[in-house]
């Protein structure tokens, strides 16, 4: 039942993989797009097709809604308990524990991700999530207030309504849970438009969720296009919020269609270009791991991916030569190689995106140690890349590449370095490199960002808010914290009349 492939470390085996569902999925069934059009998945280990997927637009997205907006006012699920809806998203959770391979597989097709990763982090931590608001479902409630006159005053928590859920194409399972699970949770009804680039494992969930019991019409999925689909849902009249991840252009556009629109709220996760900070008390092979993880995991398509790296001057040299040593040994491959650690860029445009700005970085003076060329003959694979010799007004240090692309940055002092970590226009996450506790506590409060890490990168759980500040955008994933974005407080007042006590 698999392939065999081969590999730098020999022959491995290729999970043989169907292909099952491709058209939209509206209102509990798989159906074609209104238009008849579909548009075609690339694996970017090879840039061949994969599958050609129904292609979602405005009037897709218009029969979506419709369906989400009357499971919403007319259906079950915001009306029953949090407890029925809490079983519901374990069966759903126990399904996906059941088909862990399989969507593994499927992200590796699309995405270029790891499939050792995928099996051991991406579809479990998902299942795990639907658990942890499967917990919570049960539990969100309002306060009861102390009126200052002889009035009763109570507050509830209710479900936001109808909301439209945009995926990106990084994490295409964890982005879905980090959206679909708290919003289920609620109450609420939904339309997920996944990425163009990567729709398989979306409409999979989509397949899991109704064998689970999630009504029809609670959860749809319409792959399509930006300009198209995901502007059909930021602007439509029906659509009570979205929630977006991406990058900080379409970002704008999505927040000004919802106040063109209705004025929906949304919450939107976008670009970042994180600071690593590496202090001369850091122990310096642990250092030159944790730096490596942060800029190369996800080959480096990760909006917190650490690609601004400060480190102080009395260990610069030093770290240099070690994590140049360690790029070098980085094994680039076929994903589901398990003795590959760097599978392919998702795309062709991100392959030459990425290429361009390493030629940029060349041009504008900085150093190129290691790295920077493409490492295949077919397929999106680059090279771990290390720039040294950054300036803080390049664009390497300035604008998110999102590749694996390391740019190495001295500094002196700790004043210096939190000035750094600040020069950039986002705020999504940085990290912290000492032993002194004192430095720790200083930089961390000085950052601005939504998440620090210290001594340990990508800090990521399902009790842990997610989410950043400045242009790396605004609204919680995980945690209690997301659960409450979907949710509206409406207060309840009624008089008391003879009351003994207010």
């Amino acid at each position: 039942m698999a392939a065999n492939g081969v590999g730098e470390k020999g022959t491995f085996e290729v999970p043989k993989l169907e292909i099952k569902f491709t058209k939209l999925f509206i209102n509990g069934r798989f159906v074609d797009a209104v238009s008849g059009k579909t548009f075609e998945t690339h694996d970017p280990r090879t840039g061949e097709v994969t599958a050609m997927i129904a292609e979602g637009d405005k009037a897709d997205i218009d029969l979506a809604v419709k369906a989400a907006r009357e499971a919403f006012d007319h259906g079950p699920w915001p009306r029953m308990s949090g407890f029925e809806r809490g079983r519901i998203l374990h069966r759903f959770a126990d399904l996906v524990d059941q088909h862990v391979e399989e969507l593994a597989a499927l992200d590796t097709v699309d995405a270029g991700k790891l499939f050792a990763m995928g099996k051991l982090l991406d579809i479990p931590n998902g299942a795990n999530l639907l658990r942890y608001y499967a917990g919570a479902a049960d539990k969100i409630h309002g306060e009861t207030l102390k009126m200052a006159r002889p009035c009763h005053g109570y507050t509830l928590k209710e479900p936001v309504g109808v909301v439209g859920h945009i995926v990106p194409w990084n994490y295409p399972t964890t982005m879905f849970f980090f959206k679909v699970s708290p919003a289920l949770a609620a109450g609420c009804t939904m339309v997920v438009k996944p990425a163009e680039q990567t729709p398989l494992s979306a409409l999979f969930y989509a397949h899991l969720a109704k064998e689970a019991g999630v009504p029809d019409g609670v959860l749809n999925v319409v792959p399509g296009f930006g300009p198209t689909a995901g502007a059909a849902v930021s602007s439509h009249m029906d659509i009570d919020k979205v929630s977006f991840t991406g990058s900080t252009e379409v970002g704008r556009l999505v927040m000004e269609a919802a106040a063109k629109s209705n004025l929906k709220p949304v919450s939107l996760e976008l670009g970042g270009k994180s600071p690593v900070i590496v202090f001369d008390d850091a122990d310096l092979d642990m250092a030159v791991n944790l730096v490596h993880m942060a800029t190369y995991t996800n080959k480096g398509e990760i909006c917190v991916a650490g690609s601004r790296i400060y480190v102080q001057e009395g260990i610069y040299d030093a770290f240099v030569k070690k994590a140049t040593e360690k790029a070098k040994k980085s094994v680039v491959g076929d994903p589901f190689n398990p003795h590959v650690h760097q599978g392919p860029q998702v795309d062709k445009e991100q392959y030459e995106k990425i290429l361009k700005y390493i030629d940029i970085g060349k041009r504008e003076g900085a150093t190129l140690v290691t790295g920077g060329k493409p490492c295949s003959d077919k397929g999106y694979y680059i090279e771990p890349t290390i720039f040294t010799d950054v300036k803080e007004e390049m664009s390497i240090a300035q604008e998110e590449i999102f590749g694996p692309v390391m740019a190495l940055m001295k500094f002196k002092t700790v004043e210096e370095a939190i000035q750094k970590a600040n020069s950039t226009r986002y705020g999504l996450a940085a990290g912290i490199v000492t032993k002194n506790i004192d430095v720790a506590n200083t930089v961390s409060r000085s950052i601005r960002a939504g998440a620090i890490w210290i001594n340990c990168y990508f800090g990521f759980d399902s009790d842990v808010p997610f989410g950043g500040c400045k242009m790396s955008g605004f609204g919680k994933d995980m945690g209690m914290d997301a659960l409450e974005k979907y949710l509206h407080t409406k207060a309840v007042v009624t008089p008391l009349y003879n009351t003994p006590w207010l």
